[in-house]
């Protein structure tokens, strides 16, 4: 990201400077370098709106998640999957710690739940480094883990919402159908192509190793985390609940304009019912998670300040728009524009890049929340990773130098991605 940063920087100071200086003083307008300057100014005080405009949004949702992870609901989502589980890793026992940390990994992404999702990535991580008998490379069922992590299993975008909701959308949550349809093929051929890959990269078996090798216990903070979800439920309720939300993609497409506006209506009464119903004292938890979400929307400040600023620069200077003009064209053909085409280059760089970037376009009044691009940015942020971040991170912890295959797959579920979200943007908004 420090890369990226500085270059979008120097590249529109140095596409400026060159106009700056092929300028004639006396033209109507400013010189280059003074709407460079002006354009700084504006993407910092903007940046600096749109996260305030967040807060409320983000609270909100922040404390839905709260009361329904209180009431037990990250527990069931990861019984239901646990026996798919035991399946996808054979080479993981099922009452493995490993199994019940990956289990509550995947189940806090899907909610939405990133920050809970983190810790027990990494003790999955830390468990499963236990069973490999190579210290240094990636076993299979880190590979795997990770793809399925970086394909971004997401059933609620509740940032992505939030943030179309900040710039004024008419339909913050139109991309539930579109983000379920791109994040289902992702998952699906990311863990595809980690099963097929594995057998082209064999795990290279270090002599006098064995699987109680402690140099993956480093210092993570997830020492005291519970992983342990309980026994999953009969294999016939997960594979129903999974059928149901197979048949949910088809029902959210065709009916996703009559459905939208009960969505959010319905989340808040839903999840709040849960608690209630399990418990919970949905006032005060729902009040301690929603403070968490005024303190995430005020922490992602200097991200914006940054990416906006770098992003505003970059308009300011007229590169943006040469770099459209060239590569526009082509990429347009086969619907990605390529203001959206350098958003799916960006998302498995940078999380807060590409949602600085996200939201320069939704402010933008030519692009729009609601128009083709507004949606299928949209739809690439909400249903895809931060693909080195998570390789790094995860990897990092238990110092993994050969990662095999995993990056061959974590981006061809990338690009999974990215083939499903614009065949369904095309399809329902038009390219």
């Amino acid at each position: 990201m420090n890369r990226f940063f500085f270059a979008l920087v120097l590249i529109a100071f140095g596409v400026t400077a060159w106009r700056d200086l092929r300028w004639i003083p006396g033209t109507a307008g400013d010189s280059p370098m003074q709407a460079l300057t002006n354009g700084m100014v504006e993407a910092a005080n903007g940046s600096v709106t749109l996260s305030i405009g967040m807060v409320g949004v983000m609270a909100l949702f922040l404390g839905l998640m709260k009361v329904a992870e209180e009431g037990g609901l990250l527990t069931v989502l990861a019984r239901l999957i646990r026996p798919l589980m035991v399946r996808l890793f054979p080479d993981v026992p099922a009452d493995h710690p490993a199994m019940g940390a990956m289990i509550l990994n995947l189940s806090a992404n899907a909610l939405g739940l990133g920050n809970a999702a983190t810790p027990f990535g990494i003790r999955a991580m830390k468990e499963l480094d236990r069973l490999n008998p190579a210290p240094g490379v990636a076993t299979n069922a880190m590979a795997l883990f990770l793809a399925i992590n970086t394909s971004s299993v997401t059933l609620v975008p509740t940032s992505v919402i939030a943030l179309r909701a900040s710039v004024g959308s008419s339909d913050p949550a139109a991309i539930l159908a579109t983000t379920l349809f791109a994040t289902f093929f992702s998952t699906s051929i990311a863990i595809i192509a980690a099963k097929l890959l594995q057998s082209f990269a064999p795990v290279e078996h270090l002599a006098g190793v064995g699987a109680e090798v402690n140099r993956a216990d480093v210092v993570d903070g997830t020492a005291d985390i519970q992983t342990n979800p309980g026994q999953g439920y009969p294999v016939w309720v997960s594979t129903l609940a999974l059928l149901l939300l197979i048949a949910l993609i088809p029902v959210t497409i065709l009916y996703g304009r009559a459905i939208s506006p009960w969505v959010l209506p319905g989340l808040v009464t839903g999840m709040l019912t849960f608690g209630f119903v399990r418990g919970v004292r949905v006032y005060e938890v729902f009040v301690e998670g929603a403070r968490e979400g005024f303190e995430v929307g005020v922490r992602i400040i200097p991200y914006l300040v940054a990416i906006l600023v770098a992003v505003g620069m970059l308009r300011s200077s007229g590169a943006l728009g040469a770099f459209t003009d060239l590569v526009g064209p082509w990429t347009a053909q086969v619907g990605l524009p390529a203001d959206a085409l350098t958003m799916a280059i960006l998302r498995p760089l940078s999380g807060s890049g590409a949602q600085g970037y996200l939201a320069s376009l939704l402010q933008n009044p030519a692009i729009g929340a609601d128009g083709y691009i507004g949606m299928l940015t949209s739809t690439l942020q909400g249903s895809s990773e931060t693909t080195f971040y998570i390789l790094a991170v995860y990897y990092g912890a238990i110092r993994i130098r050969r990662v095999r295959h995993t990056l061959a797959a974590a981006l061809i579920g990338d690009l999974a991605g990215i083939v499903a979200a614009v065949f369904i943007c095309t399809w329902l908004y038009g390219g």
